[in-house]
């Protein structure tokens, strides 16, 4: 059970990593944060939640045996958390997309923040659990 709660921890580190890093590549195709300028500390929060999502849309295939051949859920999961999130930004006016960022037809969401905790969530789990 100790080398499960380590597999979390080492998940949790991956994806705050990843999102670290996908927070700072796509940052340019947003025009602001409430109102305002788009900075490290935003980007290194935002990091920190979606990290945290993560780790609760993986700990059912850490804990779980019988889930573990079925982890590519967590694609879907996390897309569809992701749309939940954009949506609620967008028309809450937490945040605003630019011109350059490629929207999805029908939804009206941004492109990466969509498929962002899916595969980053999919991938740091693979590493570190299979």
């Amino acid at each position: 059970m100790a080398t499960n709660y380590r597999k979390v921890w080492l998940i949790f580190v991956l994806s705050l990593f990843l999102n670290f890093i996908w927070e700072n590549a796509h940052s340019y195709l947003y025009t602001d944060y409430k109102d305002g300028r788009i900075n490290e500390t935003i980007l290194l929060r935002a990091s920190v939640v979606d990290a945290i999502i993560i780790i609760f849309m993986t700990l059912p295939f850490v804990f779980i045996e019988r889930l573990r051949n079925e982890s590519w859920i967590i694609v879907p999961i996390g897309v569809l958390i992701a749309i939940i999130i954009e949506l609620y930004a967008l028309r809450t006016g937490r945040w605003a997309y630019n011109e350059y960022m490629p929207l999805i037809p029908i939804l009206s969401v941004g492109l990466t923040p969509t498929i962002q905790l899916g595969l980053l969530g999919y991938l740091s789990y693979r590493r570190i659990v299979e």
